[in-house]
């Protein structure tokens, strides 16, 4: 038998997913799973999208532009200016989800062997995307005491070498619900010019800030044009995950020219998918006002449940709709598991995703989880309920 590749073989699982099997198994036994363990929101997508698919009429699904539809281009660079954010729409290009930005920006801003800084907790495929590029990820460690605030800016400095081409944020962030403010951005922006660094920002979740709190692009800082690589998708704005369409939009030109050459290997980003995208602009303000009510209601009574059971904390996330828990366990991930394997509570359980895998380092995260509140408010105090009496079960 052949050997596969070395990159193959270290290829990371997800957490987020790899206990699936388990899952599966005890839906197999008639056992509901409460599934926190996936940002998959139960909130309906935009009419306008849903509509925008019913009326076509393409008799044939044609390649389209390989740096994404031109209207649709017009009516996000339309979008972004409401947002403060001016860019053209040659600034844009679309992409197979936010995902296929985020390792395009990479295969493009760092050479195999580079580096780049991210704050973790981070998004567990910021490690495969790595793995993929060949960029080695330099850590800077946040702490659940402090509900994962940006450290110093010396601490991003002390990690900056010569192989240091990049600082990767997400913001809001997933997995934390950690939402950075003005003040800190400046700082970054700060850094990023003194050093001649790439700031890659995803902000895919820019509509989901809590409690007054105001979202801040970077792409709204002065003097780092050249430096800011924003990452953005459609997939938890409109709750269309599964359309699988995201862009990269950059003032820089020599990163839009190498990213259209990106994009024209792999053809076009998803001809449907565009369309419902393009249309999803026009959902109406209402739409976004009751999911960030909706939203809020649900950390508020998650976190209050879970911060009730013994030995388990957890901070307040100020935006996305994830947070981090630590539990009163010697592994998470054997708890996961054993969950979904050996426990139920009134035919119900939980999924997890392990917070170990949202951290570089091996060791750390092995006591925390973490938990997309993306399910109704009666599903997450079920879940809780479960959760706490497993925790008692599984400790005694």
């Amino acid at each position: 038998m052949p050997d596969i590749s070395e990159k193959g073989i270290k290829m990371p699982a997800s957490p987020i997913r790899k206990l699936v099997p388990y899952a599966d198994a005890a839906k197999a036994r008639g056992v509901k799973v409460y599934h926190l363990n996936i940002g998959q929101p139960d909130i309906s997508s935009p009419q306008t999208a849903l509509d925008a698919v019913r009326r076509m009429k393409n008799t044939i699904i044609e390649y389209g532009h390989s740096a994404g539809n031109l209207s649709y281009r017009k009516k996000l660079a339309e979008y972004y200016g409401k947002l403060g954010i001016d860019v053209s729409l040659e600034d844009i290009l679309i992409t197979t989800g936010g995902s296929e930005a985020l390792l395009m920006a990479l295969n493009i801003c760092l050479n195999p062997g580079d580096e780049i800084i991210v704050p973790e907790p981070f998004y567990t495929n910021y490690n495969s995307f790595a793995m993929q590029a060949g960029v080695k990820i330099r850590p800077v460690t946040t702490s659940i005491e402090s509900g994962f605030a940006m450290p110093p800016m010396k601490e991003f400095e002390n990690l900056i070498s010569p192989s240091t081409k990049a600082i990767l944020l997400c913001n809001p962030n997933n997995p934390t619900g950690y939402l950075y403010s003005k003040e800190e951005l400046e700082q970054l922006r700060d850094i990023v010019a003194k050093y001649g660094l790439f700031l890659i920002s995803d902000e895919v979740y820019r509509e989901f800030c809590y409690d007054g709190l105001e979202y801040h692009s970077c792409m709204e800082l002065k003097g780092v044009d050249d430096n800011v690589i924003l990452i953005d998708s459609t997939s938890k704005r409109y709750s269309m995950c599964g359309i699988r369409v995201g862009a990269l939009i950059t003032r820089n030109r020599r990163v839009t020219e190498s990213a259209l050459h990106f994009c024209q290997s792999r053809l076009c980003a998803p001809a449907i998918g565009q369309i419902a995208a393009e249309a999803a602009l026009d959902t109406p303000g209402e739409y976004f006002d009751e999911i960030h009510r909706e939203y809020q209601e649900r950390r508020n009574c998650l976190i209050e449940g879970l911060n009730k059971i013994a030995g388990v904390f957890c901070p307040m996330p100020k935006g996305a709709f994830y947070t981090i828990a630590r539990l009163p366990v010697d592994s998470a991930e054997n708890f996961s598991k054993w969950i979904l394997e050996e426990f139920e509570y009134e035919r119900q359980t939980v999924m997890l995703a392990p917070a170990s895998g949202f951290y570089h380092a091996e060791d750390r995260g092995i006591d925390e989880v973490r938990i997309a509140y993306v399910l109704k408010k009666a599903d997450l105090l079920n879940a809780v309920e479960c959760l706490k009496y497993a925790l008692e079960k599984y400790n005694s």
